[in-house]
């Protein structure tokens, strides 16, 4: 088959998958705001969900490829993205706790540039004046989405820095994980990442398992298994195989349009209120990325 006839048929095809994938990410913020407000304790939800989507893509690993094993090399840095990933999910679902999934989604947006900046204090990437403007531009974004929720020491501004907290250490996690990516097929370092982020998970929920009633409506439990096949496993299979057609670079322009479609779901939704200043600010954010030159790593799916 011609090459350019082949591209040309499977860019469409790719598009499709990244559009999918940014969907699923950005409905995940209203589903789980929602389930939280009607039953959920935030850590027994992030437990019982976390294991059962590495249960659902450990046997699915185990099919494509036949192993989940891991070099006992690679340990110490298994051991330290895994405490990042617990940090994240916690920063995550109390951030949508005592925030707006609205503030929340927008707050994410910064993941590119914590990402980028930690790249650069590791080492491994070099940074332009370009990046350190845009840099600037997106935390002066996160302070209108802040001030924009508050304005004061509140359950609100609380929540925005637990925002703030789960983009940074998702960013930590990417970049952490980013030598064992050469090594290893991102299916498998999925499937193991959840299996290890599940324990500590079980643990630190395990009064509010002990607590948890789980005589929750038909919707919950809908938005449950939504949030366990969507965003924790089907989004993994479709991102990285369009990343194989189409490259990362590409597939930055979707994922950074999530915040945004984030933000849109959530206010029609759940009838979010949003300000002014936040407004401002989330634009600030986008304006920020949009300036970031595109060199900059991008992150795998969010496990939110």
């Amino acid at each position: 088959m011609n090459p350019l006839l082949c591209g040309s048929v499977r860019r469409p095809t790719a598009d499709l998958m990244l559009l999918g994938t940014v969907s699923l990410w950005a409905l995940n913020f209203t589903v789980s705001k929602y389930i939280l407000e009607h039953g959920f304790r935030p850590l027994a939800y992030s437990s019982i969900r976390y294991a059962c989507a590495a249960l659902i893509f450990a046997a699915i690993t185990i099919a494509w490829e036949g192993s989940l094993r891991i070099g006992r090399e690679q340990v110490p840095l298994m051991a330290g993205a895994t405490v990042m990933l617990f940090l994240n999910q916690l920063c995550f679902i109390y951030a949508l706790r005592f925030t707006t999934a609205t503030t929340v989604a927008l707050l994410f947006g910064t993941l590119p540039i914590f990402t980028a900046l930690l790249a650069r204090g590791t080492g491994v990437e070099r940074q332009s004046v370009r990046f350190w403007a845009a840099a600037l531009l997106s935390f002066a974004g996160v302070a209108l989405v802040a001030v924009g929720s508050g304005g004061k020491l509140s359950a609100n501004v609380k929540g925005d820095l637990l925002a703030v907290g789960g983009a940074a250490t998702w960013a930590a996690y990417s970049v952490a994980i980013a030598p064992l990516m050469r090594r290893y097929s991102p299916f498998r370092l999925s499937a193991v990442f959840l299996l290890a982020v599940t324990v500590p998970l079980a643990l630190a929920g395990s009064h509010q398992l002990a607590h948890q009633d789980f005589q929750l409506s038909a919707l919950v439990w809908l938005g449950f298994a939504f949030a366990v096949v969507g965003p924790l496993v089907i989004t993994n299979l479709l991102w990285f195989t369009a990343i194989d057609r189409v490259g990362p670079s590409r597939a930055s322009i979707f994922a950074n349009a999530q915040p945004f479609l984030a933000a849109i779901v959530a206010l029609l939704v759940l009838n979010e209120r949003i300000t002014t200043t936040q407004v401002a600010g989330g634009l600030a954010i986008g304006a920020g990325i949009a300036l970031a030159p595109r060199a900059a790593a991008v992150p795998k799916p969010p496990a939110e």
